[in-house]
């Protein structure tokens, strides 16, 4: 599994790009984070936690081990921003995963 926070202009291209490569078990979640905001526009002063957060999104992967360095390529290539610390990619080993099946 996957894991990575990015900024929210980079979701469209990334579910692009994994789509295209064949990713499908993909899960999208909206986060409020601490990655260094690409403008004024994206921060927000959090109560909460006391200081500036941004929107951003937290993009859940499943895929196959031999399919995980395919995929960390994909989001740390599409999820550039041009600046520093653009986001970050966890990567966790799914310890077991069973199927709902529909039928009665």
């Amino acid at each position: 599994m996957n894991s990575p926070f990015v900024h929210r202009n980079r979701v469209a291209d990334l579910i692009h790009e994994l789509e295209a490569a064949g990713f499908r078990r993909l899960s999208l979640f909206d986060v409020k984070g601490l990655l260094r905001a690409l403008s004024a526009r994206e921060q927000q002063y959090s109560v909460e936690f006391g200081d500036q957060v941004i929107s951003e999104m937290q993009m859940e992967l499943f895929c196959e081990d031999d399919e995980v360095a395919r995929a960390v390529e994909i989001f740390r290539r599409v999820g550039r921003t041009g600046r520093a610390e653009a986001g970050a990619v966890y990567v966790s080993p799914v310890e077991q995963a069973f199927v709902i099946d529909g039928e009665t």
